[in-house]
């Protein structure tokens, strides 16, 4: 089951939308699903990005579900890095 894919651009103005599409999806994914999440449109981030995922993240866990992302872009791993969170993210 796939997860909204991530836009070309994810900032402070359009992490919200995308978040609420997101946890939409965590919400109506069957049990035991595994959800994908494609990200090798996004280009353009901030800190916002990496805070959406996170929520995306804890939506998951909390339904005991599992995720996968394919496609991270390499800088935003070093972000995820410098915050301490690389970890949290699957890929």
């Amino acid at each position: 089951m796939a997860l909204p894919p991530l836009p070309a651009q994810l900032t402070h103005a359009q992490a919200p939308a995308w978040l609420t599409a997101a946890e939409r999806a965590v919400a109506q994914a069957p049990a035991g699903a595994t959800l994908t999440l494609d990200a090798a449109a996004l280009r353009t981030f901030d800190s916002s990005a990496l805070a959406a995922l996170l929520a995306v993240r804890r939506a998951v866990v909390a339904r005991g579900l599992a995720w996968r992302i394919e496609g991270l872009p390499p800088r935003l791993r070093t972000l995820a890095a410098v915050y301490g969170v690389q970890a949290l993210l699957p890929g």
